[in-house]
């Protein structure tokens, strides 16, 4: 459960293992962002514990000095008791607590604006540990066992904060799905006589009951989605031969703000990882002819689970079927070259790396006039420029518009008199130069897209 944005925010200590072949900028980074991570769900960063070694330890992670190092933080014992069982996995509780919740139809939920904590109070000891790392079953048991506090993976955070923030049916879906996909090996039986023999037939455990809950939920939820999805796809298919342009890139890079500057939209933006986890598409400002839509997708991050990338295939799709993909980057952030390769990374994946590509270097506002020439010299393909910037958002509209207009032919077009009701299909999907008017019917020289001139030539009757 999230902290309530009225109360202070519970104390977190991140936890990682700087593996042979990871360099300290790099591990330094990543803790870094799992700092960040940890402030979006709500928590605040008060202590790092780190450690050197040749392998993650298959118990508890870190060594023995570092976990006692750890517990000392967090209040606990320093080690894993012999023979003592843990009362309730926390991911037990999380299931127990919500396995209720249905899925909202319409409101979205809020991320919660930061609270301060009163420096005047004493320090108390953070009751989350955040690992860098996804960690097995056994190891989260361990470590809770040890250092007295609930323990959080990389994982798992990740997918709390898609939880928290998915606002359409479908994207709750998706998420519920990956987040039970996460829970559901992480449940582990009570202690005591909490042996229950509930259904008909047999005398199965209140673990395997809940399990089984979680996999009736999963196939419930599938099929949902699957509806959706279908959905989904029909509308992706209307526009296949409109001219689309898909946003990707990292989490909180800017695309949002870009696509809101681009097309008008009031699409959510915010400065936090994951804000945005719904695909919107709009046209693009002012309106062209034929019309260009605009879609901004969910943002990449490094060790992006698995499930989740399965459970957004369909959103991703939308970048697939894109005609031209602009890569958005935060060119403010030092591990800019990093976060590029997990966005390429992502979309190889998914089988998108073949459709033609910009890359856009945002939020050059924050940089220095040396700093915007370098990133040129290494990428002079590339364009730099500032969301906010009206004169950089209209050039890179020209350059969308430029791009689209190299691929258009012309054509003439007879309208024949009997089918005038459907001329807006021709304003939909080519630009009109001229228009004069025979015995035939209305005859228009139009320039479009070579797939745009034949669907119309064959639905006019045109030879």
């Amino acid at each position: 459960m999230s902290p309530s944005s009225s109360d202070p925010r519970p104390f977190a200590v991140l936890v990682g293992v700087q593996l042979p072949g990871v360099s300290d900028t790099e591990h330094a980074a990543d803790l870094a962002e799992l700092g960040r991570l940890v402030h979006t769900l709500g928590y605040e960063v008060v202590a790092t514990v780190t450690q050197r070694r040749e392998g993650v330890a298959a118990g508890t992670v870190l060594g023995t000095g570092k976990l006692k190092e750890l517990a000392q933080l967090t209040g606990g014992r320093g080690f894993v008791p012999s023979g003592a069982q843990v009362r309730k996995s926390k991911a037990r509780e999380r299931w127990e607590s919500e396995e209720e919740d249905a899925v909202p139809q319409d409101e979205g939920s809020v991320a919660e604006p930061e609270a301060e904590v009163d420096a005047t109070q004493p320090v108390a000891r953070p009751t989350v540990v955040v690992v860098d790392h996804e960690l097995s079953p056994s190891q989260l048991s361990n470590l809770e066992r040890a250092t007295g506090a609930q323990v959080l993976d990389r994982t798992g955070v990740i997918v709390d904060i898609f939880h928290r923030h998915a606002r359409s049916r479908e994207a709750r879906m998706q998420v519920e799905i990956a987040r039970l996909n996460y829970l559901a090996p992480r449940m582990r039986e009570s202690t005591g006589s909490r042996e229950r023999q509930q259904g008909r037939g047999s005398g199965d455990s209140a673990l395997e009951l809940d399990r089984r809950k979680i996999r009736d939920r999963l196939a419930e939820l599938r099929e949902g989605l699957a509806v959706i999805q279908q959905d989904q796809a029909q509308r992706r298919y209307a526009r296949r031969d409109q001219l689309r342009v898909a946003l990707v890139g990292y989490t909180n890079a800017g695309k949002s703000s870009l696509m809101r500057a681009l097309t008008g939209s009031e699409v959510l933006v915010a400065d936090q990882l994951f804000a945005t986890l719904d695909t919107t598409v709009r046209a693009l400002q002012p309106e062209t002819r034929p019309r260009v839509l605009v879609s901004d997708t969910v943002g990449f991050i490094q060790k992006l689970p698995h499930d989740l990338v399965a459970s957004f295939r369909s959103t991703l799709d939308e970048a697939l079927e894109a005609s031209l993909l602009l890569y958005v980057v935060d060119a403010s952030d030092p591990t800019w070259e990093t976060q590029l390769e997990v966005s390429r990374g992502v979309l190889r994946e998914i089988g998108a790396q073949g459709v033609p590509s910009r890359l856009l270097f945002n939020k050059a506002d924050r940089l220095s006039a040396e700093q915007r020439e370098a990133l040129l010299q290494r990428h002079p393909e590339a364009r730099v420029l500032s969301a906010h910037s009206p004169d950089d958002v209209a050039a890179l509209r020209q350059s969308v518009v430029e791009f689209f207009e190299r691929s258009m032919v012309e054509a003439e077009l007879v309208i024949p008199y009997a089918r005038q009701g459907r001329i807006n299909e021709v304003y939909e999907n080519a630009r009109v130069l001229s228009e004069a008017f025979d015995e035939n019917g209305r005859r228009l020289m139009i320039r479009a897209l070579p797939a745009a001139i034949a669907r119309l030539t064959h639905a006019f009757g045109n030879a």
